[in-house]
C-alpha cells in the first residue's frame, strides 16, 4: 500500500477540484500537504489541520514563488513531493484570440510549472530524493479546436517534464506527467443528458472521469514505489486517447 508518512507535498492549484482531491489523498496516506492557490488563504502559511497547510501563491510571479518555497523549506525542512496542478483556460478560436488570453494561459500553465519546479529542485537535489508530477491534459497530446493556448501550454508541460526528468534522474528525483481526459466538473455537470451521452460515447470505458481517478494516478507516481518511472506521461482518460 502506498504511504507518505514523514513526507511533505506541495500542490499548486489545490483550493478545489483535482488539486484538492490530490491533497486529500496524500494526507489520507500519511503525508503533510501544503495547498497553494492564488484564491484562498493568506500570503503567510496557514495551518488548516494537523496534516494540512494553506498558502496563497501566484505561480506566475517568480519572486513570490522563490520566497514561498524558501519559507516552506524553513518550516518543514524539505519538500519531498511537488504536484504542479495550477492551470486556467481562456478558450477561443485562434483568429479571435486576444494576446492577453494567450499570455495568461501560457504564463499560468507553463511558466508556473517552470518557476515552482526550479524553486524546489535545489533542495531535492541536495537530498538526492524527490517526486515531481506535472498535470498536463489529453488535449496536450491530441489537440482540440478552440483551445490553442491551453493545448500549447499542456503540450509544453509534457516536453518540459521529459527534459527535466533527464536532468535530475541521477539525483534520485523522478519527474512525470499525468494527462487527464474529460473529468467531472461543475461545467460537465451542467451539460444536458444528450451532450453527456455524446461525450461519454467518445470514451471507450463509457464514463467521464473523476478527480479521484486522477489523484490515484498522481499518488502512485509521487510514491517511493514509482522510483523507476521517470519522464513518462500517464494518460488517465478512459481510453479516449491511446
Amino acid at each position: 500500500m502506498l504511504e507518505f508518512e514523514g513526507q511533505t507535498a506541495l500542490i499548486t492549484g489545490a483550493a478545489q477540484g483535482i488539486g484538492k482531491t490530490i491533497a486529500d489523498k496524500i494526507e489520507s496516506l500519511g503525508g503533510v500537504t501544503v495547498r497553494a492557490d492564488f484564491r484562498d488563504w493568506d500570503n503567510q502559511l496557514a495551518k488548516i489541520d494537523e496534516h494540512s497547510y494553506g498558502i496563497r501563491l501566484d505561480v506566475t510571479d517568480p519572486e513570490q514563488v522563490k520566497n514561498s518555497v524558501q519559507q516552506l523549506i524553513a518550516e518543514f525542512g524539505n519538500i519531498d513531493i511537488l504536484v504542479n496542478n495550477a492551470g486556467i483556460t481562456r478558450d477561443g478560436l485562434l483568429v479571435r484570440m486576444k494576446d492577453e488570453d494567450w499570455k495568461q494561459v501560457l504564463s499560468t500553465n507553463l511558466d508556473g510549472v517552470f518557476y515552482v519546479s526550479r524553486a524546489v529542485l535545489p533542495r531535492m537535489m541536495k537530498n538526492r530524493y524527490g517526486r515531481i508530477v506535472n498535470i498536463s491534459s489529453v488535449v496536450g497530446q491530441m489537440g482540440n479546436p478552440g483551445q490553442g493556448n491551453y493545448v500549447a501550454s499542456k503540450a509544453g508541460v509534457i516536453g518540459f517534464t521529459k527534459s527535466v526528468a533527464r536532468e535530475v534522474a541521477s539525483r534520485g528525483i523522478t519527474v512525470n506527467a499525468v494527462a487527464p481526459g474529460y473529468i467531472a466538473t461543475k461545467m460537465t455537470e451542467e451539460l444536458n443528458e444528450k451532450a453527456k451521452e455524446q461525450l461519454e460515447g467518445m470514451i471507450p470505458i463509457g464514463r467521464i472521469g473523476t478527480s479521484d481517478d486522477i489523484a490515484n494516478g498522481v499518488c502512485f507516481l509521487a510514491s517511493r514505489e514509482a522510483g523507476y518511472i521517470t519522464g513518462q506521461v500517464l494518460g488517465i482518460n478512459g481510453g479516449m486517447y491511446m
